[in-house]
């Protein structure tokens, strides 16, 4: 069938119901099949995103006894770096530590009192830990007590310094020559279950 041939008429239906039949189609195609393309591809990323946990999941089963181990460690660990943190009757055990700690410097700690109780961490947020600060007042060479605070903050991890101050020693006597009067707070980690 020839269009030129056709009526005007014919030729204006069959001109109308083509372009009804492509704006369908065009329809179609946008709303439905598209909707169904996208609809697709959010299964396919979904899909890959399960297969990734999969994967995951399954290397965790498979190392699972390796996990445990570690977990077995690090548990352990923690433990040993616990043994030093406060707890019990936090003033006694302040002056304990100072105590055994103190013999192989030549410094003297006359005073250690409490500064605050039992608090939150102030220094991290939302850390598992209580903390109390103590405050050090006490005379020592220079030399020494530099060698005394930095080997007590190395071995005591748990443990900081803050509000150091030094002068001369105002009174000092004749064998205290070349000293200095400090005066320190320490804050110290208290075991969580301590009170």
């Amino acid at each position: 069938m020839n269009p030129m041939k056709l009526s005007p008429e014919k030729r204006t239906r069959l001109i109308t119901v083509l372009a009804s039949i492509v704006v369908v189609a065009g329809g179609l195609g946008f709303g439905l099949i598209r909707y169904q393309y996208l609809y697709l591809t959010h299964l396919a990323e979904d899909k890959q995103a399960v297969e990734i946990k999969l994967k995951t999941i399954q290397n965790a089963v498979k190392h699972a006894d390796q996990i445990e181990a570690e977990l077995t460690a690090s548990a352990k660990k923690l433990t040993d770096l616990e043994a030093d943190v406060a707890s019990g009757d936090l003033y006694s055990w302040a002056i304990n530590l100072i105590r055994t700690f103190k013999p192989g410097y030549k410094v003297e700690i006359p005073q250690v009192s409490p500064s605050v109780g039992l608090m939150d961490v102030d220094l991290v947020p939302a850390f598992p830990y209580k903390q109390t600060k103590f405050d050090l007042t006490g005379t020592a060479h220079f030399h020494d007590f530099g060698h005394f605070l930095a080997n007590f903050e190395n071995q005591f991890p748990h443990l900081r310094v803050l509000n150091l101050s030094m002068e001369p020693n105002p009174s000092p006597t004749p064998d205290e020559t070349e000293t200095i009067s400090f005066r320190m707070q320490i804050v110290a980690l208290v075991k969580s279950n301590a009170s």
